[in-house]
């Protein structure tokens, strides 16, 4: 099952989920995460959602490839590593990013990267999906006066 960190991530989880049907002839699963309350920078909302296209999610004894556009500190993969254990015990949860930038403060590492792109703590990275923005792009954006 393809599992996408809401916004991005869902359309890069459907993406890949329409490769593979394209190429292998299989239809793989894709459900969205919306990992608002279990962030741990930001007030805590009341609920988890999680849900596939047209019904809730068994993560259970399951294959995950959770989706999310960039990866930074570390802490949204966390906060959505939290909320899948909160839905059941999954098999595998494997990640993939479409930008790792470095600067982990937590131990994640990804186990696919579209691209690597060192960067500094002034700068920020900006992803651009098609489905979103009406173009896809990653644009790397300088800071004012904050480190």
């Amino acid at each position: 099952m393809l599992i996408g960190i809401r916004t991005r991530g869902i359309y890069l989880a459907q993406r890949v989920a329409e490769r593979i049907r394209d190429i292998e002839g299989v239809s793989v699963p894709v459900g969205e995460l919306d990992i608002t309350s279990y962030r741990d920078d930001r007030a805590r909302a009341k609920s988890v959602e999680a849900v596939p296209k047209g019904g809730t999610i068994d993560i259970h004894d399951k294959k995950i490839i959770l989706f999310d556009d960039v990866l930074y500190t570390g802490r949204t993969v966390r906060a959505a590593l939290d909320a899948l254990i909160d839905l059941g015990r999954p098999q595998l949860i494997q990640l993939a990013v479409l930008v790792d930038r470095g600067h982990r403060e937590l131990p994640i590492r990804p186990d696919y990267v579209g691209k690597n792109v060192p960067t500094s703590k002034q700068e920020r990275i900006i992803v651009q999906l098609t489905e979103v923005d009406g173009q896809d792009g990653v644009v790397i954006i300088q800071n004012r006066g904050n480190a």
